[in-house]
């Protein structure tokens, strides 16, 4: 697969994917509605989930869109352009992108979002996978954080057996590997079990889900 790019392409591909990805739709979108800077409130997170902490759903809404669409769109142009290798590097540049971004001193969101938008351009049967894992984990357990890490963690399983090929599970291995290291407090606090379930309005802990 990676065969088929050069090297000076597949580096244009992570550039372009990355600059991509460092756009950071949630400060943007708040900072035009009026609402300051969103890494000053709640987890300091870029992602939708802080943004929905302002009260304003359509701009979480849009967030968490923008934020999915752009690792999509990052596939996609590459693919289109140099080819189904580059389309990958693409994607692993646009998840880096949002999670290390330059603008921001390479503080960015937890990358889940993106990390869908990718797979689903790469992937979208396991895509749907992912979701059902997601919404099984989420209503058996109440964790947000709990659900979106046990349907990543199993996301490079089922490419494998999907039949997608080591380049492409190795990509999202690595980014899964970088996911859960960004949800290292909500880890904590699941270990410690002072980590916040769905719909909780009340309560001293503060549950950081998927941004």
């Amino acid at each position: 697969m990676f065969a088929a790019a050069s090297l000076p392409v597949l580096l244009a591909a992570l550039a372009f994917g990355y600059l991509l990805g460092s756009i950071p739709f949630g400060l943007v979108l708040t900072r035009s509605a009026g609402l300051g800077d969103i890494r000053a409130i709640g987890s300091g997170n870029i992602g939708a989930t802080n943004v929905l902490r302002t009260g304003n759903r359509k701009l979480a809404a849009a967030t968490l869109i923008l934020d999915g669409l752009k690792g999509t769109a990052a596939v996609l142009i590459a693919g289109l352009v140099f080819g189904p290798a580059a389309a990958l590097v693409a994607g692993m540049g646009a998840f880096l992108g949002h999670v290390f971004p330059v603008w921001l001193g390479f503080r960015g969101g937890k990358g889940v979002a993106t990390f869908l938008g990718v797979l689903v351009a790469i992937h979208w049967p396991t895509f749907l996978v992912f979701a059902a894992i997601w919404i099984a984990m989420a209503y058996a357990f109440r964790f947000s954080s709990l659900a979106a890490l046990t349907a990543s963690i199993a996301t490079p399983v089922i490419l494998l057996v999907a039949g997608l090929g080591w380049p492409t599970v190795a990509a999202f291995a690595a980014m899964t590997a970088l996911l859960v290291a960004k949800h290292h407090e909500n880890i904590a606090r699941l270990r410690d079990g002072t980590e916040s379930r769905i719909g909780a309005k009340t309560g001293t802990a503060r549950e950081t889900p998927p941004g």
